[in-house]
């Protein structure tokens, strides 16, 4: 392929995922999370990673998440530490992250769908909205599993789901929260 071309393609597939391409002005992506700074860049790349509590592009056609007493802040979630033990990462979870466990809370965020269809009774609700299909928004700390008691219309707006939540501490998918019987709320 001609390298002009190659080139073109990559800078235009970062810019549809929403990603700062390493030009000059390039824009500084914001966080959810008041006060939060975007995880360090990739070794060779002016890209935040897959960690953290994720970053909401400037570019956005999303608005930010809306303030609201009634749900779990994401502030609270992605305020978690993390330990190696035996070639892994696993959380270590706060005073105010283990009160939430086995008991019913509200999770405000975007759907990030898992199967194919208009309905979802299984997906991930994440604290910034999904721009790209092979984009990480965040790490596990800015993703919420949630299973539900009966199917959720999927919606690129923020969603609201109350049930069981879990704080997971060795989950097997590396996930660290998970929501179960919920239940969509306005």
């Amino acid at each position: 392929m001609n390298p002009i071309l190659r080139n073109c393609l990559s800078q235009a597939a970062a810019l549809a995922c929403g990603l700062s391409v390493m030009v000059a002005g390039a824009q500084t992506l914001s966080s959810p999370v008041a006060g939060a700074k975007p995880a360090a860049p990739a070794p060779g790349f002016d890209l935040p990673v897959g960690q953290g509590a994720g970053v909401h592009g400037a570019n956005s056609p999303f608005p930010p998440l809306a303030a609201r007493g009634d749900v779990v802040p994401w502030s609270v979630l992605t305020a978690v530490k993390t330990k190696n033990e035996k070639n892994r990462i696993l959380p270590v979870f706060n005073l105010d992250q283990m009160a939430l466990n086995q008991k019913t809370q509200r999770i405000q965020g975007f759907m990030m769908p898992l199967d194919p269809g208009e309905k979802q009774k299984h997906f991930l609700l994440s604290s910034v909205p999904l721009t790209c299909a092979f984009c990480l928004p965040g790490g596990p700390e800015s993703m919420v599993e949630v299973k539900t008691k009966t199917p959720v219309k999927y919606s690129m707006e923020p969603v609201v789901v109350e049930g069981r939540f879990l704080v997971l501490n060795d989950d097997s998918y590396g996930l660290y929260y998970r929501i179960t019987d919920a239940t969509s709320v306005k």
